[in-house]
């Protein structure tokens, strides 16, 4: 299985069953993180963080301070495709990154970036 990427009208197929996403929040401009796992032929978060609460962010009651973030395990199901949409409003673009490598992802407005697992990554 591969983690398959669209963004930026390119298609990258990643070896990994394991990524995280960062970004900074458009309103409070504070990290905020998010740690998946590939389960199935589906994705799956098990972590996020956030350097702080504010304006936008509301933070379950299962979140623990630990050096500094706001850390909870979100209670989602999987889904079949993640998609990451740019606002133009944030101070930075998407950041994946998995154990070999980092990508800048909808860096621009109206440049979404499209996640999903798939034996062969191939564009609808």
């Amino acid at each position: 299985m591969s983690l398959c990427i669209a963004a930026g009208g390119k298609l990258i197929a990643l070896a990994a069953t394991a990524f995280s996403l960062n970004w900074t929040h458009s309103v409070e401009k504070t990290v905020w993180s998010e740690n998946w796992i590939v389960q199935g032929n589906a994705l799956k978060v098990v972590e996020a963080s956030v350097e702080g609460s504010g304006a936008g962010i509301e933070l379950p009651e299962t979140a623990v301070l630990r050096d500094g973030r706001w850390v909870y395990a979100p209670q989602l199901a999987p889904i079949e495709t993640l998609i990451l949409a740019a606002s133009g409003a944030t101070v930075s673009p998407w950041t994946l990154c998995t154990p070999d490598t980092c990508l800048d992802l909808g860096g621009k407005t109206a440049d979404p970036a499209r996640i999903w697992v798939s034996q062969r990554c191939v564009v609808d």
